[in-house]
């Protein structure tokens, strides 16, 4: 008998109690960590991976790989490589949501302690469909940016010049909108919904302001598309940090921005949480098929 391990809880970034428990050395990390104003940009310089280098579905990923604060190639990623970088580079000090997504990078792979950044293209650890800048895994190539799918953000209007949370939201409802017409295999429960509005705080904070979620846009189509820091263009790291307390408050913006047109509910056959905890893992189970035979 094989028996795969399966999850059917909600625990994935709805932080819980328990997930403050999820802890690191992060006293020695942090004061390893330089300060961004004397970063040599020479040796962190933006590069264009190469065909053998690997990249992530994460735009936030991908840009500390292509300045060369993780490793340049995507392989051999640690927990600590990306804390550092993270402070560093975003001013992301260690925390609870920080934490608990990359020891779920760790479930995208059978390596012990570190994972390759394409490993987090597994359908249904991290990655998940609804993504407004990847397509989804039923339909094609959910690991590389996708400008089609990406004009759902970069051409929507409220203002020419930011973004902030009332107009990302209305960008991840429609942006699911079109995922449920498009795609019969969507699932979209309220793990998904969790990922969507992290991701989006995320990229707000760490291209605009953690406190106000307004990021200029040039920014923020730089980061998405090129995968890259806007230094030429202007950008600096906020000086605010990026921490549990403002990403929940940009969520919680989000939420409410993305429900103009009726309140958010499950829509895909499976509507119970799943998180897939291995490579060789089943992407989503029936309850009568806990088990693999």
């Amino acid at each position: 008998m094989r028996i795969i391990i399966f999850s059917l809880t909600n625990l994935v970034l709805t932080l819980p109690s328990w997930s403050a428990q999820i802890v690191f050395d992060t006293e020695a990390i942090q004061h390893q960590s330089p300060q961004f104003d004397n970063i040599d940009w020479n040796h962190h310089r933006w590069i264009v991976p190469s065909k053998s280098d690997l990249r992530s579905p994460c735009p936030g990923m991908n840009t500390l790989a292509n300045h060369g604060f993780i490793s340049r190639d995507g392989r051999n990623i640690t927990i600590p490589m990306v804390l550092e970088a993270a402070n560093v580079v975003y001013n992301s000090p260690v925390n609870p949501v920080l934490n608990l997504a990359l020891k779920l990078a760790l479930l995208t792979t059978d390596a012990p302690d570190s994972f390759m950044l394409d490993d987090l293209k597994l359908h249904g650890t991290l990655e998940h469909d609804a993504s407004i800048s990847r397509s989804d895994h039923s339909l094609g190539d959910n690991l590389h940016f996708n400008s089609t799918i990406f004009s759902t953000l970069s051409e929507s209007s409220l203002d020419p010049d930011v973004y902030d949370t009332t107009s990302v939201g209305q960008v991840l409802e429609e942006r699911l909108a079109l995922a449920k017409k498009v795609n019969p295999k969507l699932v979209n429960t309220v793990k998904e919904r969790q990922s969507q509005l992290l991701e989006a705080s995320l990229f707000l904070s760490a291209m605009g302001d953690p406190t106000t979620g307004v990021a200029p846009k040039k920014f923020v189509h730089i980061f998405f598309r090129e995968e890259r820091l806007p230094l030429a263009e202007g950008w600096k790291r906020s000086p605010h940090p990026m921490n549990g307390t403002s990403l929940m408050n940009l969520m919680a913006q989000l939420d409410k921005a993305s429900q103009t047109k009726g309140p958010w509910l499950p829509s895909s056959l499976l509507t119970c949480p799943w998180t897939r905890l291995q490579p060789e893992g089943p992407e989503m189970v029936w309850p009568p098929k806990l088990f693999e035979l």
